[in-house]
């Protein structure tokens, strides 16, 4: 057995091992913070009609903080609390050098709740934004989720990502107890929802293109199977079941295909499955294993891990004629490539001297950056506005999930209470 056929199996079962009990729900550690952050005050939204079940301004706050690309003032620094642009002095803002400022105001309406929110340029004196959000009664979370989108893309000019998804595997148990669950939650580990549970493993989790439905690799009949499963309704069908290996799938763009890894006619090869036709083409013959593919953003390419140069590299596939363009140089063990979503780099695990590490490659330069300092790193997924990056580590003897900037500068984990967490997937824009 070739030696990368053993490591790609060993982290299956790995999967296996796990030996704890895990719970679904994540909770957000800050694990290093940008230098380049923008100071940015946030004052806690003024309620009218009693106290909420949520903290808006906090879940903005934390939002914005994870992204990397802000430093929320300490609330024991904020100076006054106006709930208006009306209200702001901004020389009183600029005297605690903050560059930006959030206000609102929350109201309940009916069941549910009315919130205004504005978000001001304190050096520029003037207000950027402003808006009034409905909400139901539970959905103060998704509101706050909603609000944060706006002000990072105001400032940044970049498409928020903080009403996402997150997808990702647990396990409890141990032994023959145990038990594997697929679960989605919101990209802040927050509101996770049970999609399925099995005795056996359930690896690759991948979104389609319109976050409806999810594809997977279950091994719930003894062997590995891939099965699509829709979200809303949980009806599931099997997109194949070969005999050997049937592993990560991976949608294309236009949602109407999937690329997977099958060995149902020997080595692993690249395949593409189209789903209304259950028709299937084979994409690569090599004699090496060719496993992990992820489609380019236009659909015109698929990258995939292959062994064919002696060790794990990537490879291009162009989907059109089929000629295979190796994409990594440096080191020997580069893996589980992920395009940015404007295809401009590739984000992989890369082996280095510190272990296995999440890695970003220019495609113009082709210069290979290391962003994290963990050892253990697998599974990486981007963000779908390609500023974080969301991959699983080790913690102590504990497998989490940990997200880092695309710049590497800032970082944070995700850390189940009990237990092992794998598998992470972004989802796609989900509105």
């Amino acid at each position: 057995m070739k030696s990368f056929l053993k490591v790609w199996l060993a982290s299956m079962l790995l999967l296996v091992a796990f030996q704890v009990q895990a719970q679904a729900n994540l909770t957000i550690e800050i694990t290093r913070g940008s230098d380049r952050a923008v100071p940015i005050a946030i004052v806690p939204f003024a309620e009218d009609g009693g106290t909420l079940p949520e903290d808006i301004a906090r879940i903005i706050s934390d939002n914005l903080e994870r992204s990397g690309q802000f430093e929320p003032l300490s609330r024991s620094s904020l100076i006054a609390s106006p709930t208006s642009s009306d209200e702001v002095r901004y020389g009183e803002w600029r005297a605690v050098d903050a560059n930006y400022l959030v206000v609102g105001r929350v109201s309940r309406e009916g069941s549910g709740y009315r919130i205004r929110f504005e978000l001001m340029d304190i050096y520029g004196a003037r207000r950027m934004i402003g808006e009034e959000v409905t909400s139901g009664s539970g959905e103060l979370r998704s509101a706050a989720h909603y609000i944060s989108d706006q002000i990072f893309e105001a400032i940044t000019g970049i498409r928020g990502a903080f009403s996402t998804r997150i997808a990702y595997v647990t396990a409890q148990g141990v032994g023959d107890n145990i038990r594997f669950g697929l679960y989605v939650a919101d990209a802040d580990g927050r509101n996770s929802q049970e999609i399925l549970t099995s005795s056996e493993p359930i690896l690759s989790p991948a979104w389609s293109p319109d976050g409806r439905k999810l594809a997977y690799v279950s091994f719930e009949t003894e062997r590995p199977a891939i099965y699509i499963q829709d979200l809303a309704s949980s009806q599931r069908v099997r997109a194949t079941s070969f005999s050997g290996i049937n592993g990560a799938p991976a949608w294309s763009p236009d949602g109407r295909r999937l690329a997977m890894s099958l060995s149902k006619d020997g080595q692993p090869e690249i395949y593409v499955m189209d789903i209304a036709g259950r028709s299937f083409e084979r994409m690569t013959n090599s004699t090496s294993i060719d496993t992990e593919p992820s489609w380019s953003p236009d659909g015109r390419h698929i990258i995939f891990t292959s062994d064919r140069s002696g060790g794990p590299q990537l490879y291009r596939l162009d989907v059109g004629s089929k000629q295979v363009e190796r994409m990594t140089f440096t080191g020997n063990y580069n893996a589980r490539g992920r395009y940015s979503p404007d295809g401009e780099a590739l984000f992989m695990i890369h082996r280095g001297n510190n272990g296995y590490q999440v890695a970003r490659q220019d495609l113009a330069s082709n210069r290979l950056v290391t962003l994290t300092d963990t050892r253990a790193d697998e599974s990486p997924s981007v963000a779908p506005n390609g500023t974080m990056v969301i991959f699983a580590t080790q913690q102590g003897n504990n497998g989490v999930l940990a997200a880092v900037s695309s710049d590497g500068r800032a970082s944070f984990r995700l850390p189940a209470a009990q237990g092992d967490v794998r598998e992470p997937a972004w989802s796609p824009f989900l509105n």
